[in-house]
């Protein structure tokens, strides 16, 4: 028997032709800039700097553990970054699986609007294609290959990235400010994350979305 929550997981998994996308693989590698393992796109938060959106991420699983989280932002690698926290995931926040995508989308606008110049012009970079993350493991973030041509998966962190360009594209004002996200615990070392500015100047980023909203037919 399929339960509902199987059902809904295959309902979101979406077929992508290479020749037709912009996919990213190695951080080297054309649009390999648009991963989260990408260096060159320094982060401060609460006035803490952080080297990758990667471990920026993996920092959030950890609200209630500041340790966890200085000893995955203090690592060098974001590769490093994401395993010094793997042997500490069953103490992730609890809500954690209902958050992620929430707190994904809130690291990339922190990216962007810390990183607005190289990283807007990248995401236009990538025209209207669907902007896939070619993954070897991992069909929920990025998608599969199935053979050399095809790839398929859920493809959340490609989905995301796709709903980030066209926010850029109707209004770079949203991204002068990235407020904290409205969700419990959202701490960084025991404190609670301020607003990320972008070069001081003031404007709006708009409320919590719904998980991945308005790209279904990606």
């Amino acid at each position: 028997m399929i339960s509902a929550t199987s059902n809904q997981d295959k309902n979101q998994l979406r077929t992508y032709h290479r020749i037709n996308s912009a996919v990213f693989l190695k951080t080297k590698e054309k649009y390999g800039g648009l991963s989260n393992m990408s260096g060159g796109f320094p982060l401060v938060v609460n006035d803490i700097k952080i080297r990758t959106s990667e471990a920026l991420y993996q920092a959030c699983r950890f609200p209630h553990i500041p340790d966890i989280q200085r000893l995955i932002i203090e690592q060098k690698s974001p590769m490093t970054a994401k395993m010094k926290g793997k042997p500490y995931r069953q103490n992730s926040r609890p809500d954690w699986d209902a958050v992620r995508v929430k707190i994904m989308r809130w690291c990339l606008r922190v990216k962007l609007a810390q990183n607005w110049d190289a990283f807007s012009k990248l995401l236009m970079e990538t025209t209207d294609l669907p902007i896939v993350e070619q993954s070897r493991r991992d069909d929920f973030w990025g998608a599969k290959l199935v053979d050399k041509d095809t790839l398929i998966g859920t493809n959340a962190l490609g989905r995301l990235l796709m709903e980030l360009r066209e926010q850029v594209k109707d209004d770079p004002s949203k991204f002068l400010h990235v407020d904290p996200l409205p969700i419990p615990n959202f701490l960084l070392y025991g404190h609670q994350i301020e607003v990320i500015g972008n070069t001081g100047v003031i404007g709006g980023v708009g409320s919590e979305q719904p998980l991945l909203p308005g790209i279904e037919a990606s």
